[in-house]
């Protein structure tokens, strides 16, 4: 039986990035399984978390929904944007390689498992090059790529080239930051349910970390369904010795309670609850990040969060095409597994939370599942579904989702939804929380709406005509894209007469802010490798969600409900806004209403 014994770590007290994770800092002991055909769970003393991998989503080309094992090497992140997590950089020289590993410091390796995949070559080597490139990852840090395919380190190094890209404001030194990058990008060729080929790349990955306490993030870039073989290989023939080990695992996280719980079950068998970082790329995304901010931070709408002044939230997001090919994946999941029950869900439960007791991750978690556990069951009459037809615009004509070669030729998987939430506590109760979530829409866009109550005898009702909806006071998150924060007040237009117009009052980030903004995968990799949780899903969140709309879902199912169509490139089924008149509702982006 092996053991691994993890490092403390070496930063003080007094270091900016202590106060955001001293908490996490344990040392733990990790006694391997032996490899028998069970699974066989490691077992950690920690007071520092140590992680181990657990397997990836499935991309909907075939190749992936990514785990990532991160490695948090805590005395040697250079620099974090934030103020709150900034930290000093090291006093050695800039120059990256080669490594100067005869100091007794710690390193960081992040192996991409499925490294030849959509999701690896689109999102994680590009964001793991902006994290470098802003001096962000740990100074002795190595990325090593892993798949089936056959491939060389130089070959690896030219497929990665081809995805990255340099910021627009920082482009002085973007070759040679781009070199040095890809100098630390390694290869190695394995199977994914190889004990033997892991052990080999563990040989590779301690020539890197010689001389150091090294840590591991592994990132499951891989079907779903050998997420389990690709942990237990990992854990136990390429867990670190003298450090942390942690897996990154994407949605989907299973397609129902059962399948959910299962998934869990199986990766806790080799791997602890805080090695496991189930990621949810949207909680990473800037706006959403800003959701606490702009409501604890701001005395002005403190009070306004609650049912006495809102109407209604409306959550939506809508994409202007199709699977376009990608089909298959998409066909065993649909539109209220891909993005309701996690990415609108999470979003939800961020803005309805209560005020959590701090910052620090598990709080705020417990202020999530809070929300979720008061949510009342999802009623089969508040939720409306649709599929897109086939469209012609234009003299173009747009395929119906059925024409999807990837696709059964009768599937009634849904590509739209709608459906209306309750969250049954004193803050929330009695106000509709609407979603609505489709491809091929009429345009792109994710966004949160908040709609305010009537103002009590407004004594300007008459000048708004018949049009009620324009009596009140809406707050717009835009997510994406245009990231933007507006108020829309009532407003008198300038002239003689007594003419109401709406106004915003608006906050259009590339506006106020010149710098880009990071990619929600950036962030979430640099919360990874620190050990930082609170924008990761813990398994007590997902069995709530999951609980939420697995009923539903059943239901569906089970009476073969049959989708409403609406043309590529409308706005979606006209039952949706049956749905939100159901409740005295306008969707806040009808009628071309920005």
């Amino acid at each position: 039986m092996a053991t691994l014994s993890s490092a403390r770590s070496s930063y003080s007290s007094s270091s900016p990035i202590f106060h955001r994770i001293h908490h996490q800092h344990h040392h733990f002991i990790v006694s391997l399984p032996s490899p028998k055909p069970q699974f066989n769970k490691l077992s950690f003393h920690s007071n520092q978390p140590s992680f181990t991998i657990p397997p990836a989503a499935a991309s909907q080309d075939g190749a992936i929904s990514t785990t990532v094992t991160r490695i948090e090497n805590e005395t040697s992140v250079k620099k974090v944007k934030d103020a709150n997590l900034s930290v000093a950089p090291p006093q050695e020289s800039k120059g990256i390689t080669p490594f100067d590993l005869n100091k007794d410091k710690s390193s960081v390796t992040i192996t991409v498992v499925g490294a030849s995949g959509d999701l690896a070559k689109k999102k994680i080597f590009p964001a793991l090059f902006a994290l470098y490139y802003e001096d962000c990852l740990p100074e002795h840090f190595t990325i090593f790529g892993y798949a089936r395919s056959k491939m060389t380190d130089a070959e690896l190094r030219d497929m990665v080239s081809k995805t990255l890209t340099c910021r627009i404001d920082k482009r002085a030194n973007c070759g040679e930051k781009m070199e040095q990058f890809l100098k630390r990008c390694f290869y190695h060729s394995g199977q994914y349910d190889s004990e033997a080929n892991f052990a080999e790349l563990d040989k590779k990955l301690k020539e890197h970390e010689a001389g150091t306490i090294a840590n591991r993030l592994f990132y499951l870039s891989i079907p779903p369904n050998i997420f389990i073989n690709a942990v237990k290989s990992a854990s136990i023939s390429a867990s670190s010795e003298n450090g942390w080990t942690r897996v990154i695992v994407e949605k989907p996280f299973g397609r129902d309670s059962e399948s959910s719980a299962a998934l869990t079950t199986a990766l806790k068998q080799y791997l602890e609850e805080d090695q496991i970082f189930r990621i949810d790329h949207y909680l990473g995304k800037e706006l959403v990040e800003n959701l606490s901010v702009l409501r604890f931070s701001n005395l002005i709408f403190e009070p306004l969060w609650s049912r006495q002044f809102i109407r209604n939230v409306q959550l939506i997001f809508s994409e202007d095409f199709g699977t376009e090919g990608r089909g298959g994946y998409f066909d065993n999941y649909g539109i209220v597994r891909d993005i309701m029950q996690n990415h609108l869900l999470q979003i939800l439960a961020l803005f309805a939370m209560e005020t959590p007791v701090s910052l620090d991750a598990e709080d705020i978690r417990n202020e999530k599942v809070k929300v979720l556990r008061s949510m009342r069951p999802i009623q089969l009459d508040d939720v409306v579904i649709g599929q897109y037809k086939s469209h012609t615009r234009g003299g173009v004509n747009y395929p119906a989702y059925t024409d999807d070669k990837t696709v059964p030729h009768n599937s009634l998987t849904p590509t739209f939804a709608a459906a209306a939430l309750f969250i049954d506590n004193a803050r929330w109760d009695g106000v509709p929380f609407l979603m609505k979530a489709g491809k091929a829409l009429n345009d792109r866009r994710t966004e949160i709406r908040v709609q305010f109550r009537h103002v009590p005898g407004n004594l300007y009702k008459r000048n708004f005509g018949t049009d009620l909806g324009h009596e009140t006071n809406e707050l717009v998150i835009r997510v994406q894209p245009d990231e933007a924060i507006y108020l829309k007040i009532n407003n008198k237009v300038p002239g003689l007469g007594m003419r109401l117009d709406r106004s915003n009052l608006n906050l259009l980030y590339s506006t106020r802010y010149s710098g880009e903004i990071p990619d929600a995968y950036e962030r979430l990799l640099l919360d990874a490798v620190e050990g930082e949780r609170r924008l990761f899903i813990r398994s007590d969140e997902l069995d709530a969600a999951w609980s939420l709309f697995t009923p539903v879902l059943k239901d569906l199912e089970d009476k073969k409900t049959v989708p409403e169509y609406y043309p590529y490139g409308s706005r979606g089924p006209v039952g949706a806004h049956y749905l939100a008149a159901k409740y005295k509702v306008r969707w806040g982006d009808f009628a071309g209403d920005q």
